[in-house]
């Protein structure tokens, strides 16, 4: 692997483990898409470090857990502006 590639994914799981963010932010962020975020921190991460590689699993599967709560909430945002412009 290319240290370049080796210091993103130890930057993006560092993130990660700080603030708990969603692959979505933390891709927009990094300016890398979520499918770079994703391969990083499932395939390449537990061959550097597999003690932090579970801990960011576990983040990661809280945040698929609680994704259709963002997305209904979005949805509801999204309601309510329109509601005010149309006001």
């Amino acid at each position: 692997m290319q240290d370049y590639i080796e210091q993103r994914v130890l930057e993006i799981s560092n993130y990660i483990l700080e603030t708990g963010a969603t692959v979505r932010q933390v891709a927009k962020i990094f300016g890398v898409s979520k499918s770079t975020v994703h391969k990083d921190v499932t395939e390449r991460l537990p061959y550097i470090n597999r003690f932090i590689a579970r801990e960011i699993k576990v983040i990661l599967e809280k945040n698929k857990a609680e994704r259709h709560l963002r997305g209904g909430e979005a949805t509801r945002q999204k309601y309510l502006m329109e509601e005010e412009i149309e006001i």
